[in-house]
Parts: structure tokens; sequence; C-alpha cells
């Protein structure tokens, strides 16, 4: 792990160069590094929205590629993003130059989190949208709080906010921290409450298997305070089983085991209705704009977190039902025609499926198109190739596009997901797939077989080829311009 210099600990680095800016984090620390008065600059590769859009909106001006160039005006603090590699170009330039650099989890702790109270979100399912949700309910009780996120909060207008309050509500990702720190960031973050949404296998880049994902997630709960509150789900065992340590846990769920329960959920057409019940006793009604089992189980996180840091329900629920969500977390991009385009961030198995059946309860009546792109690290192996036959199940058209390609993780054939399986097996269930080969070749069958009353839900972690802004473009020169449904 890098020690952190000691211009960061005496204050005295104001010009900061970011190398990745565009990660989710990267862009959230650059906004808020730039509102705190530093002099930011970035640099990045395959640059594109909504982060690219963020960034130009912050007036921070993002230098294409990675080079010496970059760092040709020697700031005082370099931050290193987990995306690049000790063999990246700027970093071996970095490593020669002498200036004092640190992990974007490094530079948050120490700059944003060392005189606040942290609100820790981690899981594998459901943290960013959980995240904004939790800083919105505080937002809405009149606590001012902080917040980084791993995506856009539409309530915040952004990935951050830098508030007067004492808490700051922060995205605890897994993943690990940088070329010289293999720790997950989440370690960095000095949690004074962890709201734990999921364990699941995942990243098969950097975890082999489950076992090293959860000892992950055990190092987490070892840090946190032994008076600090701990909310679980219970609908996931692994996590269950990661904070079984804590006799003071306090559990959430769909679950009848769990001490804070979502019971008697129903979709509105606009908005999911459901019960909080604590131990058998109903708490009140929860309201909430986002769809599905997988936004009432975050909103019931949250819900319990705050109850446990002392807000009451007068103080929460008005958040839960003004909160407009995330973009790309089953966000309406647009209504053409009676056609709904939806985008969503999901890529491993759990999280389409809940997508899925989220779209299920909101469009009962209509024909569903589950869009898929094999783009996250996990995503792009075999590793869960059979998962994702039941997570596509409930769809009614499958289009599986082909495998992303990445220089940083080469696989070997016998390791990369196979989509004309994938098909196949749907198939021999009689759900209609198909896989063509390019966004374009999707965007065109999309455009042609679709029809008024059709639900299209896009599914990668990445900007899936432009897919999402092609459609856009042929809907609306087929429909006009999106209106309301």
């Amino acid at each position: 792990m890098n020690i952190v210099p000691d211009a960061v600990r005496r204050g005295s680095a104001r010009r900061i160069h970011l190398i990745a800016i565009c990660g989710v984090g990267m862009s959230a620390l650059a906004g808020m590094l730039k509102q705190r008065g530093y002099q930011v600059s970035g640099s990045d590769e395959n640059v594109y929205p909504p982060m690219s859009t963020v960034l130009e909106r912050l007036g921070i001006a993002i230098r294409q590629g990675f080079g010496a160039a970059n760092l040709a005006d020697r700031p005082d603090l370099v931050v290193v993003g987990n995306k690049v590699s000790r063999t990246n170009p700027e970093v071996e330039a970095l490593l020669a130059s002498g200036l004092p650099y640190v992990s974007f989890p490094q530079a948050l702790a120490e700059l944003f989190l060392a005189d606040r109270h942290p609100l820790v979100v981690a899981g594998t399912h459901g943290k960013t949208t959980s995240t904004a949700l939790l800083a919105w309910v505080f937002e809405q009780a009149g606590r001012d709080p902080s917040l980084m996120v791993g995506g856009e909060a539409l309530d915040f207008q952004g990935n951050y906010k830098l508030g007067a309050g004492p808490e700051f509500v922060v995205e605890g990702d897994e993943y690990d921290t940088a070329f010289f720190d293999k720790g997950p960031k989440f370690l960095h973050y000095r949690p004074q409450a962890l709201l734990l949404t999921a364990v699941e296998f995942d990243h098969a880049d950097i975890y082999r298997n489950l076992t090293q994902v959860k000892d992950a997630f055990r190092r987490l709960v070892a840090i946190l305070p032994a008076n600090a509150p701990l909310v679980v789900s219970a609908d996931f065992p692994h996590a269950l089983d990661v904070t079984a340590s804590r006799s003071t846990r306090v559990s959430f769920g769909l679950s009848d085991a769990a001490h804070w329960q979502a019971t008697n959920l129903r979709d509105t057409g606009s908005a999911t209705v459901f019960e909080i019940v604590r131990k058998g006793t109903v708490e009140c009604t929860a309201a909430i704009a986002q769809p599905g089992p997988i936004n009432a189980r975050n909103a019931l996180g949250v819900f319990a977190l705050a109850r446990a840091l002392g807000l009451t329900r007068g103080e929460i629920l008005p958040g839960l039902a003004s909160f407009r969500g995330v973009t790309r977390r089953q966000e309406v991009v647009g209504n053409f025609g009676g056609i709904t385009l939806v985008d969503d961030f999901a890529h491993h198995p759990t999280a389409v499926a809940g997508a899925i059946t989220a779209l299920r309860l909101r469009y009962p009546q209509r024909r569903l198109w589950a869009v898929f792109e094999p783009r996250s690290n996990t995503s792009r192996r075999k590793v869960f190739q059979q998962e994702y036959v039941s997570a596509f199940a409930a769809a009614d058209e499958v289009i599986i596009g082909g495998v992303f390609q990445k220089q940083t993780d080469a696989l070997v054939e016998s390791e990369v997901f196979s989509p004309q399986q994938l098909v196949e097996d749907l198939r021999a269930r009689n759900i209609p797939a198909i896989a063509p080969a390019s966004p374009d070749a999707i965007a065109g069958i999309l455009a042609d077989d679709t029809r008024p009353g059709d639900v299209v839900l896009l599914m990668s972690n990445g900007s899936f080829g432009g897919l999402r802004q092609r459609l856009t473009a042929l809907y609306t020169q087929r429909y006009g311009p999106s209106s309301p449904r």
C-alpha cells in the first residue's frame, strides 16, 4: 500500500492530476477537488457519457490518452485510478518523475472523509442506488450530507455532493484499489455505519472464487467500530455469513427471517408500494418511484439504516417517495410511438433477473425485449454461462451482443462467455433469442421488429457501442421525439 505523501497530510498540494479520470469514482473526486478550490487536470481514453458529460459540465478538461506529456507541468499530487496498470505509459512516467501519488480511495479518505462521519454502502448488487437514496433521505431530512456515488444521481445532478452536515454517504466498492494496492477500495473509507446490500461472486478478474469475495467483505466488517450500526440483507446468505460475528447487526429483506421486512409489494404503474414490517408489526407503508422487488429491498435497507442512525419514519418516507433514481438504473430513456426504451447497468445474472422482473411488474401486459452486452470482467467469462439462462427466462425476446474485448483483460478462448450457447439454451426453453454481430445490427433489428407497446431493456455496464444513442435516433426519426407515457 502506498504511503500518503506529506503534501496531502499538510494540505499543501493544490494542483492535482488524475490518471483515468473518467472512472465513476475518479470523476466524482475530480468534481469535489475542483469545488474545494484545487486546480484539477485529468487523462483517460475511451471517453463516453455519462462521466465525460459530467466532467465537461464541471469545466474539467480531459487529456485524451495516456503519456508522459500529461505530467509535464509537474502537478503537486497525482491520483492513480485502478483502471491503469503498472505498465501504463503515464504510470511509468509518474514513477520515474518522483512526483507524489496516491490511489483514489486514499485521496478521498485523506482529503474528504477525515473530518466526517462516513456512512458506507457496500455489496455486490444495489449499492449505487442505495447510496444515492440514503444521501437523498438525509438531504430531505435537512441533514445536508456529503455524497460520493458510482453513478449520476438525478436528485443531486451528479455523482457527488459536498454538504455542511457531518454525514458523508459513500459507495464502498469491493474492486481493487490501484496497481500498488490490490486490496478493496472500501477498506480506506473509515466506516462509522455500514449498509451491506448483497454478497455474491463477482469480479472474476481479481477474485478467484466466492471465498475470496467473502473474505474481502469480512475485512470491511472487521474495521467497523463495535458500536457502529450494521444493516445487512437477509435475502443473501453470504451477506449474513460475513456479518455473523456481529451480534448487534440488523437485517432487512423480503425474507420472513429479516428484522425489517418488505411485504405486500404492488406496482401502481408509476410507483412501487409496500408495507415495512418490523418483527411482525407493520411500521408504515412506503412508496418509491423505482420498480420491482430489487428496488423495494434497496429502499428498505436505507430505511433500516436511517432508523438506526436516529431518523424517524416521518423524516425518511418523504425521501424514499421523492427519490428520482440514478442514471442507467432502470432509467426510462424515452417513449417513442408507444415503445418504451429503458437503460440499465445490469451485468451479473442476479441483477439481470432483477431488472427483468422489475419491468415485468411495471409493464405487465407488454412485450419485453432484454438486450444484453457481456462486457464486465465477470460476464465476459463463462463463470455464469448457465446462470444467465434462468436470468433471461422471463423475457419475451432476448438479444445477446458480442463479448466485449479488452486488451487489459485478455482471455483464452476456453474461458470466454458464449453468446451463441446462451441463445441455444434459451431457444431450448422456447424463449426467442438471437446473437447479432454488432451494436449496429442490434439497433437495426430493434428498429425494424419492435412495435408500439413493446418495452426494450438495454443492459450493459458500459457504452454498448452507443446502442442507446443509436436507438434513440432511429426511434425519433421514425416516431418523433419522446413523449410522456
